[in-house]
């Protein structure tokens, strides 16, 4: 009975195996039949759905102004250096009364010589003085003995020519009396000379007193100005010489420094006196305000850099030849403002990414100045327009997103 049934259940169970492989070569045929068109729509549908879901911050341009600076370096300078050496050489400095860093006033003694040899002059002088005196008392009492004469003289000639009218004087007489009277008259002459001689042999001597005390006051060696000393190169027992040869003292006039700045050839156009600065010395930890004081009228030609001398306020803590940089304020621009993290570069310039109706698009700007984290856009974008954030390589021109504001902060909404 087994053998008999077996043989009528294969045929069945094959003709369902073939239906089963029937239905499915159908449908893979319909599958691979279906166009690719439709089988990529499900694709971009998600897509869009996943765009249009994506919400991103923007931000309106606000108008601000900010100041245009150059940044400069240079060393600290006197503004005026004076070289204090003594007024008269040859002599050892005996004393030393100030050092470096010491402020001075107008006139202070900062160091004496040696007055030895000038006293001794000085007394010799004082016996040279009462000599010429002397000489000149007797040379005057001189004088006028010739003087009396010369009178005597001129009053006999006069009655011996009386005389010999009358026959009682020879005509020799006469001749020999005007002889006398002439005699007399050059000696007049002659003792004026030397009186003259001797007046000019005191004011010599009263010249040559004056030359001493005039020495004896240099022997001081005084501040010609107010200021701050600098360096002190004065050795006690030191032989002083010229300023030109070794300067005593290097003076600040009135303590007052500059900072001596570089400036790029192509800045040196914008500089003018008057320009506020702010400085910070070597070693500083705040800055301390300036002004620019002077500006140099030509560029040196192998560095392309001109000089600007900044005026810097009276601090002790200056030092001459010290490092110090400096932002000099060029003056106010003003425009729209945008966080520096919505600008993006690439080959072509700056741009940014704006958001309108919902569709991100592409927007070429001109970048201009930085601070605090916002950059100013001098070209290419207006006040109203929403502007992402923070731009990234996620946007795509033409991605459709969900545009959050910002609020206003309170200085904005002011």
């Amino acid at each position: 009975m087994s053998a008999s049934v077996r043989p009528a259940l294969r045929p069945a169970r094959f003709a369902a195996s073939r239906l089963a492989v029937s239905a499915f070569a159908v449908l893979a045929a319909g599958a691979l039949a279906a166009p690719p068109a439709a089988a990529a729509e499900p694709a971009k549908a998600a897509e869009a759905a996943r765009a249009a879901a994506l919400s991103v911050t923007v931000v309106k341009p606000r108008p601000d102004t900010l100041t245009d600076t150059l940044l400069v370096t240079g060393s600290i300078k006197p503004r005026e250096e004076i070289e204090v050496g003594p007024e008269i050489e040859g002599y050892r400095l005996m004393e030393i009364l100030v050092e470096a860093g010491d402020r001075v006033q107008k006139g202070q003694v900062l160091a004496r010589l040696s007055r030895d040899v000038l006293e001794t002059q000085l007394a010799q002088n004082t016996a040279s003085a009462a000599k010429a005196r002397a000489a000149i008392a007797q040379q005057q009492a001189a004088l006028d003995q010739a003087i009396a004469q010369e009178t005597e003289a001129t009053a006999a000639v006069e009655r011996t020519r009386q005389l010999s009218k009358t026959g009682t004087s020879s005509q020799e007489q006469l001749e020999q009396r005007e002889r006398a009277a002439k005699v007399a008259t050059a000696q007049v002459a002659a003792a004026r000379e030397t009186l003259i001689a001797a007046q000019a042999e005191a004011v010599f001597v009263k010249a040559q007193r004056d030359e001493i005390e005039v020495k004896l006051k240099r022997t001081d060696v005084r501040a010609p100005a107010s200021g701050l000393v600098l360096s002190r190169e004065a050795k006690l027992g030191a032989i002083a010489l010229s300023t030109r040869a070794a300067p005593l003292f290097r003076i600040a006039e009135d303590g007052a420094m500059d900072l001596d700045a570089d400036v790029p050839e192509g800045a040196m156009p914008r500089m003018k006196d008057g320009l506020s600065v702010q400085v910070v010395p070597a070693g500083f930890d705040e800055p301390i305000g300036g002004k620019v004081r002077l500006v140099s009228a030509e560029v040196d030609r192998a560095s392309r850099l001109g000089k600007v001398k900044i005026a810097l306020p009276d601090d002790p803590r200056l030092k001459s030849g010290a490092y110090g940089r400096a932002v000099i304020a060029l003056g106010e621009v003003k425009g729209l403002s945008l966080p520096q993290s919505a600008v993006m570069f690439d080959a072509e310039g700056a741009y940014v990414l704006t958001v309108t109706d919902g569709i991100v698009g592409i927007q070429r700007i001109t970048p201009g100045l930085k601070k605090d984290g916002r950059i100013l856009v001098t070209e290419g974008l207006s006040a109203d327009a929403d502007v992402v954030a923070r731009a990234g390589s996620f946007l795509r021109d033409g991605d459709r997103v969900t545009p959050v504001r910002t609020p206003l902060s309170v200085g904005e909404a002011r």
